[in-house]
């Protein structure tokens, strides 16, 4: 009995042994993505639940008092005919102002979950295509690596993750046009393609009112996917993918013709002296700045768990094709092109936005989030084929696999010592806002019109009396917020 027993044990080793050896996933590995999904997705509930420490600050001054006092329709209005032309903006803006701070404070958890789950579905739509056998939870692993690391590997996590104001233009869309390709993948009847040819349009339109980056990386993708589409989408789905990225492109366009000649967008450029947007000085100066954004992008380690979670992901999936070279050379085209596509989108978002942010582009981090959802959605397959390509006779998958889950948990655990740190300085603030809140309201309420304000700032975010006191706007936003005429500096201090 006992010579049957380690005979058993020898037969069921080897077959592991082989199934290595193969490529080929064993079946106790099977599990691996659902223990893996359980720290990205504890970093993102401790993310929610910080998000009790928001308080208004930047923009936030000016949205709050506006929609209090007019809803909607003045919001639109300010964005419309003032600010820059974003109605979907305004509208976005809206459904959290409407519930004052503790709308901020619920944005975050609540787009925290929107992401995951739209990017989810987008991973659920996607990783089939490789045709292989998925392994559970391979694509809610996928799905909370790529929003872990967007998230929290930014270099302001506050801006891309806790502040409104920016997530709705920098965060959001890009998401929003991941998941407008789900329809388009899944579509399999007559009935199926026309719902995915609705929603194409309709999102890019929306994406054409929202953010004028997001509807540049969505163009440029857009349209390297026509190019490439000869080659990379099989024949019978090829004439359903052109006209669905016809029908997109023509959806953003149509939206950005509508952002562009909106008399805040004219206001706006006026304003802030953006007319010369292809002048070669400009044009120059872009360039230097996207090559300080891409070395600062390429040089931090949070977007190596991306490259890490692409790994094991990959290491999960290999397996023994006939079709190996074809795919390689798939693959191949499919990394150049991405590489292409995060080139000129990310240099054209620069070029649009340097006209108005000037050298500001290369520290105003939330302008990146348009591209870098891509570049993390890059990295994580660019991990997948590294460990395509490792498979090879007497090479391991168990190391690509051991290497990678480490990476990944050292990555994990460097972004839980940031989110801990930005804990404690949103705490801090917190709690002196709420004093000053409830001084100065109160001065308000006894008669006073001009009330003292001491600067609370918090990773870069804009107060009042900033830039040596040149920046009047925050002061009379936080002067209407607590109706009263102005507002003074209580410490001084610019």
């Amino acid at each position: 009995m006992g010579m049957e027993r380690l005979a058993g044990r020898t037969v069921r080793g080897q077959r592991v042994e082989d199934a290595l050896n193969a490529g080929m996933p064993v079946k106790r590995g099977r599990w691996w993505p659902v223990l893996l999904c359980v720290i990205p997705l504890a970093l993102l509930v401790y993310a929610a639940w910080t998000a009790r420490w928001v308080r208004p600050s930047g923009d936030d001054w000016c949205f709050l008092p506006v929609v209090r006092d007019g809803g909607l329709s003045a919001m639109v209005d300010k964005f419309y005919f003032k600010d820059n032309g974003r109605v979907v903006n305004a509208v976005l803006v809206w459904t959290y102002a409407r519930f004052g701070i503790a709308g901020q404070q619920w944005f975050a958890p609540a787009s925290g979950v929107l992401i995951l789950l739209l990017l989810w579905a987008f991973c659920a739509a996607a990783l089939p295509a490789t045709e292989r056998r998925l392994p559970r939870g391979t694509a809610l692993f996928t799905a909370a690596t790529v929003t872990a690391v967007f998230l929290f590997g930014s270099l302001n996590t506050y801006k891309t993750f806790y502040w409104p104001a920016a997530s709705v233009s920098h965060t959001l869309p890009p998401v929003f046009a991941c998941a407008a390709v789900v329809p388009a993948v899944r579509a399999v009847s007559p009935r199926g393609r026309a719902f995915a040819l609705c929603v194409a349009g309709t999102t890019g339109a929306a994406l054409g009112m929202l953010s004028e980056e997001t509807t540049v990386v969505a163009l440029v993708a857009l349209g390297c996917t026509l190019l490439i589409s000869g080659r990379a989408i099989p024949a019978a789905r090829r004439r359903f993918v052109r006209l669905w990225c016809a029908v997109a492109i023509a959806g953003l366009v149509v939206g950005a013709l509508i952002l562009y000649t909106s008399p805040g967008a004219l206001h706006r450029r006026q304003s802030k002296d953006a007319s010369a947007l292809l002048d070669p000085k400009s044009l120059w100066e872009s360039g230097y700045g996207f090559a300080h954004i891409a070395w600062t992008c390429l040089t931090s380690w949070p977007y190596l768990g991306a490259f890490a979670g692409g790994l094991v992901l990959g290491c999960l999936l290999v397996r023994v094709s006939p079709e190996r070279v074809t795919r390689a050379n798939n693959e191949a085209l499919l990394i150049r092109s991405c590489v292409v596509v995060l080139l000129v989108a990310g240099y054209a978002c620069t070029v649009i936005t340097y006209p108005v942010f000037h050298a500001g582009v290369m520290t105003s981090t939330r302008l990146w989030n348009d591209y870098l959802l891509l570049y993390v959605l890059f990295l994580v397959y660019a991990g997948a084929v590294t460990a395509r390509a490792w498979h090879r006779p007497g090479r391991r998958p168990a190391t690509a696999l051991a290497t990678g889950t480490a990476v990944y948990c050292v990555v994990c655990l460097g972004l839980a010592t940031s989110l801990t740190e930005l804990n404690s300085d949103m705490a801090a603030r917190a709690r002196a806002w709420d004093r000053q809140d409830a001084r100065m309201r109160s001065q308000a309420a006894a008669g006073a019109r001009v009330l003292p304000y001491k600067r609370l700032p918090i990773r870069k975010m804009t107060e009042p009396f900033g830039q040596g006191g040149r920046k009047t706007w925050p002061a009379l936003c936080v002067a209407r917020y607590y109706k009263v005429q102005n507002i003074t500096n209580a410490t001084g201090k610019r």
